[in-house]
């Protein structure tokens, strides 16, 4: 167990890392990217966004009205089971600043994770 956990949490942390570049470069289709084509996005105060179509919408109008610099501030990652894992964390960019509740990452076939469920929420 211990070698798929590893497994996991380096896709996991690979996926994030990969979110948050593409949103930095205000590539609105490469957050898109990172998540499952059903994946349920909740964004407080914003909405429910289901599936990548939605999802990439909304990611870029944040892009367009100028946010950017997203930083993960001590985010944990917990390994849920062989193919998940959930991570938490408290976010800032230029704009806004909240926290991550849950981001449901899953391994696929392929060894790279995706986001089945993204739930989080802008405080200011």
């Amino acid at each position: 167990m211990q070698e798929q956990e590893a497994t996991i949490l380096k896709a996991a942390k690979q996926a994030s890392e990969q979110w948050k570049g593409a949103f930095n470069a205000g590539d609105a289709a490469g957050c898109a990217a990172q998540y499952e084509n059903n994946a349920v996005m909740q964004a407080k105060p914003f909405g429910t966004f289901t599936g990548t179509a939605e999802i990439q919408a909304f990611w870029q109008k944040l892009i367009d009205d100028g946010f950017t610099n997203v930083e993960y501030l001590n985010p944990q990652i917990t390994v849920v089971d062989q193919s998940s894992a959930i991570l938490t964390s408290r976010w800032q960019m230029n704009k806004a600043s909240g926290v991550i509740h849950k981001e449901l990452w899953v391994l696929k076939a392929d060894g790279t994770a995706k986001l089945r469920t993204d739930e989080f929420e802008a405080i200011n």
